[in-house]
């Protein structure tokens, strides 16, 4: 079957959120995007713990990372921190693509040590989890990968 020069790909995969999957906060910013992402397309959803993390992550690219969340972008690159934040923010559309616009000219380092320090407290102010996945419903389940 040959492609069509006009006719626009449909099969792209799902870029990939990487997530603590036992830290509070992140499960529920895995819900939030969940609950907000209306095409139901824009994320597949990983623990940093997990097998699918250790595979699509290089080692050398892992040493460096944050422990909360990342991006991987269809091209395979990482995003991290506040650009990882914006990133789904603008992934999101509508009122969170304006916001992410607004946050976005703000400096990169001004961002990333917000970020930071909201990560270095998220455990102690939004709890641990024992589970790597977020509770969800069984039709959503289908969007996490281990």
């Amino acid at each position: 079957m040959m492609d069509h020069p006009s006719v626009p790909h449909t099969n792209q995969q799902p870029e990939v959120l990487f997530y603590d999957g036992y830290c509070g906060l992140c499960h529920r910013a895995v819900k939030f995007v969940l609950k907000y992402d209306r095409s139901g397309t824009a994320f597949r959803f990983a623990p940093l713990q997990g097998r699918t993390f250790q595979i699509r992550v290089p080692v050398d690219q892992r040493a460096g990372l944050p422990d909360s969340m990342a991006v991987q972008v269809r091209d395979g690159s990482l995003l991290v921190r506040s650009n990882a934040f914006l990133h789904i923010l603008r992934q999101l559309g509508g009122g969170w693509k304006i916001m992410a616009a607004m946050v976005a000219p703000i400096p990169r380092p001004l961002r990333d040590v917000v970020y930071d320090v909201i990560a270095r407290i998220r455990h102690r102010a939004f709890g641990r989890r024992n589970d790597l996945c977020p509770v969800v419903p069984p039709d959503l389940r289908s969007r996490f990968d281990p």
